[in-house]
């Protein structure tokens, strides 16, 4: 882990960019913005599902901004969610960063009854990031689910 006794202001800002893009991602999902959330990856970028965290190949893989769309869709079946934040580590080399988030996504839905359930994933995001033209962007993003649980959820 790097010390930062001292930062430049350039690296403060590029920081602060990529977290507000890690934020935005979430922000997007909850508020189902598939268009929003998309403007966030480069063109030709890269997004790999992996449902077992522990699996040696995507469950799914994605190349192109184009692509996201039935991902992000997918959202849709659920009644509400909530994609939480937590810590976060970058790596900064020029216009090209690498890090690593972790998310509690919880997401409200129902089963085959109709009864309101609840599930949570933990999730992290390994990603690779490209500024262009002065702005963050992912260039690739592996999601990364290491556990889910669901459950009954009263209203």
């Amino acid at each position: 882990m790097a010390s930062h006794t001292e930062i430049s202001p350039r690296e403060a800002a590029d920081r602060l960019a990529i977290r507000e893009l890690i934020d935005a991602y979430a922000h997007c999902a909850d508020r189902r913005d598939a268009k929003g959330q998309m403007g966030l990856f480069t063109e030709d970028t890269r997004f790999l599902v992996f449902m077992d965290a522990t699996a040696a190949e995507p469950t799914q893989t994605l190349h192109g901004r184009g692509s996201l769309a039935p991902v992000f869709d997918n959202l849709n079946t659920y009644r509400a969610t909530t994609h939480f934040n937590g810590q976060s580590t970058i790596t900064l080399d020029g216009d090209r960063a690498t890090g690593e988030s972790y998310c509690l996504a919880h997401h409200i839905g129902a089963d085959e009854s109709g009864r309101r359930t609840l599930m949570i994933a933990s999730i992290r995001y390994l990603d690779e990031f490209s500024k262009q033209d002065g702005d963050w962007y992912f260039a690739e993003r592996r999601l990364m689910v290491d556990w889910t649980e669901t459950r009954p959820s009263a209203p």
